[in-house]
């Protein structure tokens, strides 16, 4: 599995540019990222369920006395730089086959940000969504928590139609303390909800990354011949011949894909079109490497 969703030619890569934070986040880690307080803290913040990775150490025991239920204590400076890593696992993320396969392309670009963000002791959290929630592990930095990252997306299947928007809005309001999001989908929902909820997220302070994953032939429509095409969300099918809708394909989907991209630019939100037909290390260290460059 660890093959699997941390090809080691990406990670490799990855790691020697490393992901750190463009904007002032809160709280204080020694080294890494800016900090609008002055001072080292090591106060107690809140509480947070304990997730499988985790160091026992940190549970509390009085809290499991009352209530029965596992938790962390959480320190000021174990809260500084978490980034929130939102999968699209909607049932047109199933298109492609092999490594062109958006929703597996997508996993493996969802793990390595989580080994980078953990590698280099800041937290993680993974979110996977279609039409509502699916599965959520809280943020944590601890080592252990990569491999029920990887156990989590191994698992992933795609199901319901995508609903984006509503999301957003119920992240921005969930996160208070400043940190990345990262959002990995295809996009295929009302683009402008998808903008409005991340203006949201960032009224709030985070900085967010649009990692757009589609397949080559969903950009270019290479098709030919009589082709029946099947709607992957809806119950919708249509016979036809790609040819005689290419140009107007095309002139769609270059529409559609410069609304989002200048809508984040307009929101000052990192976007990026992930290709599934492009290698992942060569796509994800291009960004890694401008963001080196670029500052807030």
């Amino acid at each position: 599995m660890m093959a699997n969703y941390l090809p080691p030619d990406v990670v490799a890569r990855a790691q020697v540019l490393g992901l750190k934070a463009r904007t002032v986040v809160e709280g204080l880690r020694v080294g890494d990222h800016k900090s609008p307080y002055r001072g080292f803290s090591v106060e107690f913040v809140q509480h947070r369920e304990y997730v499988p990775g985790d160091d026992i150490r940190h549970i509390d025991w009085k809290s499991y006395g009352r209530s029965e239920r596992y938790t962390i204590k959480q320190y000021e400076q174990e809260t500084n730089f978490a980034g929130h890593i939102l999968l699209d696992a909607s049932r047109s993320m199933l298109y492609g086959d092999g490594a062109t396969n958006k929703l597996e392309y997508a996993k493996v670009l969802a793990a390595v940000l989580a080994y980078l963000i953990v590698h280099q002791r800041d937290s993680v959290s993974l979110n996977v969504f279609d039409a509502g929630w699916r599965d959520r592990l809280p943020a944590s930095g601890q080592v252990g928590h990569v491999q029920t990252i990887l156990h989590t997306l191994e698992s992933v299947e795609p199901r319901e139609k995508t609903s984006i928007a509503p999301l957003l809005h119920d992240l921005a309001s969930q996160v208070r303390r400043r940190g990345l999001v990262f959002l990995i989908s295809d996009c295929f929902d009302d683009v402008e909800s998808i903008l409005v909820g991340l203006q949201h997220l960032r009224f709030q302070g985070h900085e967010v990354i649009v990692f757009h994953v589609l397949h080559p032939d969903e950009v270019d429509f290479p098709f030919n011949g009589m082709v029946k095409f099947d709607a992957m969300e809806e119950r919708l099918e249509l016979l036809t011949r790609p040819q005689l809708i290419r140009p107007a394909y095309l002139r769609a989907v270059q529409k559609y894909l410069d609304e989002i991209r200048k809508g984040c630019e307009r929101n000052h939100c990192d976007y990026l079109l992930m290709n599934t037909g492009k290698p992942l290390a060569e796509s994800l260290t291009a960004y890694l490497a401008r963001r080196l460059k670029v500052r807030l």
